[in-house]
């Protein structure tokens, strides 16, 4: 048993972390499980969600969840399994357009004249050659 102060608490983080990832190694197991048993769209959904989450948490590495996520993504694709084509979500907010309001015309119309007034009101510069 550790004697110093931050050893004590060290153990005592390190039985906290062991029992996550266990817990988390173990729910992972469970979905290949069940996608191996019966492959699904569903079912790779949740393994590929699996890896990803115990990437997040650093308990694979992410060759290692790549690695994987291609070994059930082949067995899902020979097992047969239709992959669903995304679909955008619209929103009630994006499906409305609103018009362009008279302030905004306004306004980019009155940036545009005046900066072609200070470019009219500037001399061109000239340069000259340098003499060897």
């Amino acid at each position: 048993m550790p004697i110093i102060k931050s050893a004590i608490k060290k153990a005592r983080q390190d039985k906290k972390r062991y029992a996550k990832n266990i817990r988390v190694k173990r729910a992972l197991k469970e979905a290949v499980k069940a996608f191996e048993a019966k492959p699904t769209f569903e079912g790779l959904k949740k393994v590929q969600s699996k890896i990803d989450t115990m990437v997040k948490k650093n308990i694979l590495s992410k060759n290692t969840s790549a690695r994987r996520m291609k070994y059930f993504a082949k067995l899902a694709k020979d097992a047969g399994v239709k992959i669903p084509a995304p679909t955008k979500k619209v929103s009630a907010k994006t499906a409305e357009t609103k018009p362009a309001t008279k302030k905004t015309t306004a306004k980019a119309s009155t940036t545009k004249s005046s900066a072609t007034k200070k470019a009219a009101a500037k001399p061109a510069v000239k340069k000259t050659a340098l003499k060897k």
